[in-house]
C-alpha cells in the first residue's frame, strides 16, 4: 500500500495526516502512529518505509502485546548461544535483523517496563546488547511505533516511561476513526471488495444504495479492520450477488438510535424512544463520545461520564474498545 493508494478520495482529515507522514517517511525520525485499533495504523507504517530511502531494505512488524520481558529482550535486542536456559544458538534479535530498514513496533503500550529502558537506549545511541554479550552493537534501523493506548496517561501512572515517550514521540500522527471518515467508507469497501473477489477467486457483489445507506450509519468499532471483515464475508456469501440490507450483519441492521436529550417536566429524565433501545450499543456510544470530545483522555472522559477512572476502564474492556 502506496500513499497513492491511501490519499485516493480520502477525508480532508485523513489527508493531513498522510501528508504529514509522507514528510516525515523521507527523514530517519522516530515516528509515532496513534489511533483505534483497525485504523490502519501499520499501512501507514508500510507506506512511510515505502516511501523511505530505506525502502529496499526489510521492513520488520512486530506486535509487543503478545511479548513477556525475557521474550522482548531475547527477541528485540537477540542473545548468544548458553545465555539462558533454552539458548542453544546465536539468535541476532528483531532490531539487527532490520539493519538499514524499518523496524515497526506495534501497541508500544504494551511493552514491558523493563525492555522499555533498553528499546530508549537503542534509540539515543544505536546499541543494541544481546543477551549473554559484554559489548554493545550498533545497528541502523529506522523506528516506526504504533499504540491504541492513551501513553500520556500510562507516563503518568508509571506504566509507560515519560522519557522513552519523549523520545518516540517526536512526530505523533493521530488516526482518526472510520466514523470520522465516513466518506471514505464506499472507496474503502469497493478496494476491499476487490482485493477479497480476488484472493478467492469469486466475483465481488455489489451494494444495493439502501445497504450502503447503513454501512455510513454504522458507527464502525472496528474502523478500517471492520469494513474489511465485511467485504470478505459479503464477497464469499454472496459472490456476485446484489447485497440487500437483509443481508448484512444484525449490528448494521439495527442501528442505534439515541434517545431524545429533552426532559420531561414529571420524571425529568431523559426520553425513551418509542422504538426502544439497546442499552449496551448506548453505553459504548457515549463512551467513544467521550473519548473523542476528551482527545482520548481517560480521566477526562470518565468525568464526563461520571464515572471514575477504574470503572471507565473496566467498561473500555468489557466493550474492547481501543
Amino acid at each position: 500500500m502506496t500513499f497513492d493508494d491511501l490519499t485516493r478520495n480520502a477525508s480532508a482529515a485523513f489527508l493531513d495526516i498522510l501528508n504529514a507522514a509522507r514528510v516525515v517517511a523521507a527523514t530517519d525520525v522516530t515516528a509515532l502512529i496513534c489511533g483505534e485499533s483497525g485504523t490502519g495504523k501499520e499501512l501507514i507504517a508500510r507506506a512511510m518505509h515505502a516511501q523511505s530511502p530505506r525502502s529496499e531494505a526489510r521492513f520488520l512488524s512486530i506486535n509487543c502485546a503478545s511479548l513477556t520481558e525475557q521474550l522482548a529482550d531475547s527477541l528485540l535486542f537477540g542473545y548468544r548461544k548458553g545465555a539462558f536456559t533454552g539458548a542453544d544458538r546465536d539468535h541476532c534479535g528483531y532490531i539487527r535483523a532490520a539493519t538499514g530498514g524499518t523496524l515497526f513496533l506495534d501497541e508500544i503500550g504494551e511493552l514491558p517496563i523493563g525492555s522499555q529502558a533498553k528499546l530508549l537506549r537503542f534509540l539515543e545511541c544505536g546499541e543494541c546488547l544481546p543477551l549473554g554479550e559484554v559489548q554493545p552493537i550498533l545497528v541502523d534501523v529506522r523506528l516506526i511505533a504504533a499504540t491504541n493506548r492513551e501513553l500520556s496517561v500510562d507516563a503518568e501512572t508509571g506504566r509507560f516511561r515519560q522519557d522513552l515517550l519523549y523520545r518516540l514521540n517526536i512526530v505523533p500522527l493521530v488516526l482518526p476513526p472510520l466514523r470520522e471518515r465516513r466518506e471514505e467508507i464506499y472507496t474503502l469497501l469497493q478496494r476491499f471488495l476487490d482485493e477479497a473477489a480476488e484472493t478467492h477467486r469469486l466475483r465481488p457483489p455489489t451494494f444495493s444504495q439502501p445497504s450502503l445507506k447503513l454501512l455510513r450509519q454504522h458507527n464502525w468499532p472496528g474502523n478500517v479492520r471492520e469494513l474489511r471483515n465485511l467485504a470478505i464475508r459479503m464477497t464469499i456469501l454472496f459472490p456476485g450477488q446484489r447485497i440487500e440490507p437483509a443481508n448484512l450483519p444484525l449490528e448494521m441492521r439495527m442501528p442505534m438510535r439515541m434517545p431524545s436529550l429533552e426532559r420531561t417536566d414529571s420524571q425529568q429524565g431523559l426520553r425513551l424512544p418509542k422504538e426502544g433501545i439497546v442499552m449496551h450499543q448506548l453505553e459504548v456510544d457515549l463512551i467513544r463520545q467521550a473519548l473523542a470530545r476528551t482527545g482520548g483522555n481517560r480521566s477526562h472522559a470518565a468525568n464526563l461520564l461520571g464515572l471514575t477512572r477504574d470503572t471507565l476502564l473496566y467498561r473500555l474492556k468489557k466493550y474492547a474498545i481501543g
